[in-house]
């Protein structure tokens, strides 16, 4: 039977007791064992409605990631100080933190993460974990005279490959590697070179993968999403997704149902895409509060069907649902709902195009 993949990208809302549990751990209210288990209750409660929703794959909504999708690897790690790279989004700032010495290590990885998902249920999980390029934006624009960045780099370059190694050997249905500055970095640099830059080091980290293991790690790429703003929705795709289709993934994440123009970026998209590769199109607006009914999501999917071969299509989210931990803008209810849509809907559309 041949049907149409869907996959989530990543993160859910967290609850309003996590959030304070989360505050309160920061200042020393809270144990670290208190921690774990209130860890384990939540990540056990969000497979569950997961599960709900019918999706075919999951993830643990990303609860043990403390504060956010990028710097769950090194928070609170001391050679790290809050005041490093700024992303700018339209209503409000994140910074990155800013690594003051060597070495770079790891403090959570994202097999360690899905390990304990895993003992949670035997649904396929995916596992999200953030790119070397996003990881190289800690270090900060002079050198560190006894940390110099080619020693950086090599350190990121280790540890992440280390991450998505044990991720895939644990079993982990997609490794989905997180590249939301892709489009923000041509808005940094609008000559291109950092975004080449970008893409050549996390290539470099994709080197020692086998071309089988390299069918279940994906690359996603959106424009930001985080209190219902974005970073990077003015850069054109079509500045972008040459340069991407180049990586070495064979899983492309593509936000594009907020976009304002899909269907030049679905042509684009079927032009570029090779053997070998699929594209899991976002057929769910997570920026916005309306909830897609599955018809919408339906027609999106046959949209996208008209300039990408069914065999070479999935569908996906277009972000994950609030990956800042403070970010309250969309509930958990509204955002298992738009999962449950994208899965109804895209069931609707395989049909339809008589999968």
């Amino acid at each position: 039977m041949t049907f149409i993949p869907t996959e989530p990208i990543g993160s859910i809302p967290r609850s309003a007791k996590l959030i304070q549990a989360i505050r309160a751990f920061d200042t020393g209210s809270l144990e670290q064992h208190e921690m774990e288990e209130l860890f384990d209750e939540a990540t056990q409660e969000t497979i569950q409605k997961f599960i709900e929703t019918g999706s075919p794959v999951i993830s643990d909504g990303e609860q043990r990631k403390n504060h956010n999708f990028a710097d769950y690897a090194v928070h609170g790690l001391p050679n790290f100080a809050p005041d490093g790279f700024q992303i700018r989004f339209q209503n409000h700032t994140r910074v990155w933190p800013r690594i003051t010495a060597g070495p770079f290590r790891y403090q959570l990885r994202g097999d360690t993460i899905l390990e304990k998902a895993m003992r949670q249920t035997k649904m396929p999980l995916k596992q999200a974990v953030i790119s070397p390029s996003a990881l190289s934006l800690f270090y900060p624009a002079q050198d560190i005279p006894s940390y110099p960045r080619e020693a950086f780099i090599e350190d990121i370059i280790r540890e992440h490959s280390s991450e998505v190694r044990a991720c895939l050997k644990l079993g982990a249905h997609t490794v989905q590697i997180d590249f939301t500055e892709g489009r923000l970095a041509f808005k940094i640099d609008p000559s291109g070179d950092l975004l080449t830059r970008f893409i050549q080091l996390n290539n470099l980290a994709l080197e020692g993968f086998t071309p089988e293991e390299r069918t279940r790690i994906g690359i996603h790429t959106c424009p930001g999403g985080d209190k219902d703003s974005t970073h990077s929705a003015d850069v054109d795709y079509a500045e972008l997704l040459p340069s991407l289709f180049e990586m070495n993934v064979g899983r492309f994440f593509i936000e594009m149902a907020h976009e304002r123009e899909p269907e030049r970026v679905l042509k684009l998209i079927g032009k570029l895409l090779k053997p070998g590769q699929r594209a899991y199109v976002g057929v769910i607006d997570v920026l916005n509060p309306q909830i897609e009914t599955p018809e919408i999501v339906r027609d999106r999917v046959l949209e996208a069907a008209k300039f990408i071969p069914a065999s070479q299509l999935g569908t996906t989210d277009d972000c994950g649902y609030c990956p800042f931990c403070d970010d309250t803008s969309t509930t958990r209810d509204t955002a298992f709902a738009k999962i449950r849509a994208r899965v109804e809907g895209t069931l609707m559309a395989a049909k339809s195009l008589g999968l």
